[in-house]
């Protein structure tokens, strides 16, 4: 075995091709999704306990920074997961498996997920 191949053990310096950085943030968003859901269940438990309870996931919603933040963010995961996931589908059928057009279709995603996840802010906030 060669010992004197090179090792670059930076993660950080290491150029990913966007095709790469499309397919690893479809797998952290599905994360983010799975443990959003916690909060998400948490708050609608809350809110069909009671009228009460209603009322307090809807003041929390409203005024505190923190719920929102978090609310944008599993809104802003589950976009992203889903344009990803349309553009698996079509690569599925056949589509977008060739180096240029996958490329292209990448990008094409950022993008898209890019104005949802801004049109969601903008809802939100």
């Amino acid at each position: 075995m060669n010992k004197k191949r090179p090792v670059n053990l930076d993660i950080l310096t290491i150029s990913q091709p966007v095709t790469a950085i499309v397919s690893i943030l479809h797998r952290v968003t599905g994360i983010i999704l799975f443990v959003g859901l916690a909060f998400l269940f948490y708050a609608f438990d809350l809110s069909l306990d009671s009228q009460q309870g209603f009322d307090q996931v809807v003041n929390i919603l409203q005024t505190s920074f923190l719920a929102k933040f978090i609310i944008w963010g599993v809104v802003s995961a589950l976009l992203y997961h889903l344009v990803a996931g349309v553009k698996h589908l079509f690569m599925d059928m056949g589509y977008f498996e060739e180096l240029d057009s996958g490329r292209s279709a990448a990008i094409a995603n950022m993008i898209i997920a890019t104005v949802f996840i801004v049109l969601a802010g903008v809802w939100i906030w």
